[in-house]
């Protein structure tokens, strides 16, 4: 059973790990260049203990990452939900690709830019509205 609606769900994971991939052409410059040594960090560090330590940029795409595990989950339940049910064509499909447009652009400008009012919200409003839609018509689907 082929569901159109799975190709924007795998181009969304395949974006989440492209900036993933921008995270370490970033951070581990920006590490080099401040002189820490990643051998001398204390156990279980993690990626936000470099907030104020590098440069905020840097920590741009590392934000935008975790952007891309929060509302997007609700995404691919989603998609899952609305394949299952056989809907995954038409109509649903083409929200499914405006929410994953959207949220790419959204990346791009918050990774390069970052000026929240009024883009990046507009942007984060604007795939909000289309995962709406994909509700409303998964419910509508199941009821």
């Amino acid at each position: 059973m082929h569901s159109a609606i799975l190709l924007p769900a795998a181009v969304l994971v395949l974006w989440t790990l492209v900036v993933l991939i921008g995270i370490l052409f970033t951070r581990f410059p920006a590490i080099a260049k401040s002189g820490m040594d990643l051998k001398n960090l204390a156990p279980g560090g993690r990626g936000q203990d470099l907030e104020g330590v590098l440069p905020a940029n840097v920590q741009w795409f590392s934000h935008n990452y975790t952007h891309l595990h929060e509302q997007p989950t609700l995404f691919y339940a989603l998609v899952a939900i609305i394949a299952i049910a056989g809907a995954g064509n038409g109509l649903n499909a083409q929200l499914a690709w405006a929410y994953v447009g959207l949220r790419i652009i959204h990346s791009i400008w918050q990774v390069t830019v970052n000026t929240i009012i009024p883009v990046r919200f507009t942007l984060f409003a604007l795939s909000t509205f289309f995962l709406l839609a994909l509700t409303i018509n998964a419910l509508r689907i199941l009821l």
